[in-house]
């Protein structure tokens, strides 16, 4: 576009830059041709200078503090073990249930990340990791969501037709969008109806030299990064999902990692109980599933409670996550006498639950520039000058949680049944696809021995998520029956 039109955004977009203290943005309009000035109008037009002085303020305000100065291990993990035989978690799993019947309850997915270390192009969750099936992330991910509605009709004595649709919020990338949107239009949505399958893209912040000014990386083209995982919360108010949630009677959503192999989505236990006040549940505005740490140098954050005046985004005893890279060696490996295990015991697996209300609330406070400071990463910025020193902001989904204050709630779950990450190539001896392939077929030889049958396949088998979500339904299937190949009919059929 050229033109009058053109020109009187530039001078709507150059006299707000200025006025931000921005105007050299513009230095090189004269020497761009138009399709450059429509790239670099695009960048700006969208951008809240306010919001972003505010944030760029506050976040390098606090770059520096130790995040760990104040903290103390979180103990308040409900261990499912202890609850089994009492009945409730059965209370908790029916409440779940129908929640998920009456639409109150939905799935949001994280799905920004490429396949780039897996030696994939593709996004992640279009990979395969090998299953006999050859069913990509997304497939059996779909497929749970499918098998988790027909579980939810059941329950509730709800005639499959009367149970509403599952809505699954997937949160994409400027990287992934486009191919993971072809990639569900291909496979006709895995079998779920489209209009339950909402798709928003991650948001970018620019990049900011150290006393604040925008980077330019070309003479037409600001220099941008993605803002995190914590950016859903933004990214959920802009594109008005969290409007539209509230409209449909949506009141909880139980959120997740693309690449966890074995992420148990829309979990009914887990919603019930975080969801529930009465009757034993948490009343939650923030959950989070947990495991212990496999040992003291696993990489992934713990969740700890920071106490007193170092909970400065909340109120005392507010829950936050420490990454592996906050806490010293001998820190991670100190155990605690009084249980045995690690002090800072519970990691961090991205699997958590949000009350609607408290996102409304938190990306309110996002947009008003407080709820919670970004992290701040120096690096060397590519500019239209050469590389120079900048500062990228992100914001990881944790980062907010100690705005919940006490209205939070932390499960321990079984790493074997729902945490096999892909993160690593092929053939690494951790978070590889391998090592979630050899997970998920090991996870079901377990279904199938406890439903009475046999597997004499060392390399495991396949059921499918369509046939049983967690063992369930399995017995008139495989009782009596002997496996010796990871591939069988019947265990690939949905559930009658």
């Amino acid at each position: 576009m050229s033109g009058p039109d053109l020109e009187q955004r530039a001078q709507q977009a150059r006299a707000a830059a200025e006025a931000a203290g921005q105007g050299h943005v513009f230095e090189h309009w004269g020497s761009l041709v138009d399709s450059e000035r429509e790239a670099l109008l695009k960048d700006l037009e969208g951008l809240d200078y306010g919001y972003l002085s505010r944030v760029f303020t506050s976040s390098m305000a606090v770059s520096s503090a130790p995040s760990y100065d104040g903290t103390e291990p979180a103990r308040d993990v409900l261990r499912l073990k202890d609850w089994a035989a009492s009945g409730r978690a059965a209370e908790w799993t029916q409440h779940g249930y129908r929640l998920i019947a009456e639409g109150r309850a939905a799935v949001l997915l994280l799905a920004g990340g490429q396949g780039t270390r897996l030696g994939s192009a593709a996004p992640k969750g279009c990979y395969d990791i090998g299953l006999p099936s050859h069913k990509s992330l997304f497939q059996l991910q779909a497929e749970r969501l499918l098998r988790t509605q027909q579980l939810a009709a059941a329950a509730t004595g709800t005639a499959a037709v009367d149970v509403k649709p599952l809505r699954w919020y997937i949160m994409t990338s400027a990287f992934t969008h486009e191919e993971t949107v072809a990639h569900f239009e291909q496979h006709n949505y895995f079998g779920l109806k489209q209009e339950q399958v909402i798709f928003f893209q991650q948001g970018f912040l620019p990049c900011f030299t150290e006393d604040g000014k925008l980077i330019l990386e070309a003479p037409g083209r600001l220099a941008k990064a993605p803002d995190g995982n914590g950016g859903v919360y933004l990214a959920l108010a802009r594109s008005g999902l969290l409007e539209e949630m509230a409209v449909a009677g949506v009141e909880a959503l139980d959120c997740y990692c693309v690449d966890n192999a074995l992420a148990r989505l829309g979990d009914p236990r887990f919603i019930g109980y975080c969801h529930g006040g009465a009757g034993g549940g948490a009343g939650a505005d923030v959950g989070a599933r947990v495991v212990a740490k496999a040992y003291p140098e696993e990489k992934v954050g713990v969740f700890a409670r920071r106490a007193g005046a170092a909970a400065a985004s909340g109120p005392a005893s507010a829950l936050c996550v420490l990454e592996y890279s906050e806490l010293d060696p001998a820190r991670a490996a100190a155990t605690d006498p009084a249980t045995g295990h690690l002090y800072f015991n519970w990691s961090n697996i991205c699997m958590h639950y949000f009350s609607v209300p408290w996102l409304r609330r938190v990306a309110s406070e996002l947009l008003a520039g407080g709820g919670s400071a970004y992290h701040v990463a120096r690096k060397r910025i590519p500019s239209v000058s050469g590389p120079v020193p900048g500062v990228k902001l992100e914001l990881f989904i944790f980062d907010t949680f100690p705005l919940a204050g006490e209205r939070t709630a932390l499960v321990e779950v079984d790493r074997r049944e729902e945490f096999a990450p892909v993160k690593n190539a092929p053939g690494s001896a951790s978070d590889s696809p391998d090592t979630a392939r050899a997970a998920l077929l090991s996870l079901h030889v377990g279904w199938v021995k406890a439903a009475g049958g046999a597997v004499a396949c060392a390399e495991g088998v396949e059921v499918s998520p369509l046939l049983s979500y967690g063992g369930e339904g399995l017995g008139q299937v495989v009782g009596g029956k002997s496996y010796d190949t990871p591939w069988a009919d019947e265990l690939q059929r949905p559930a009658a």
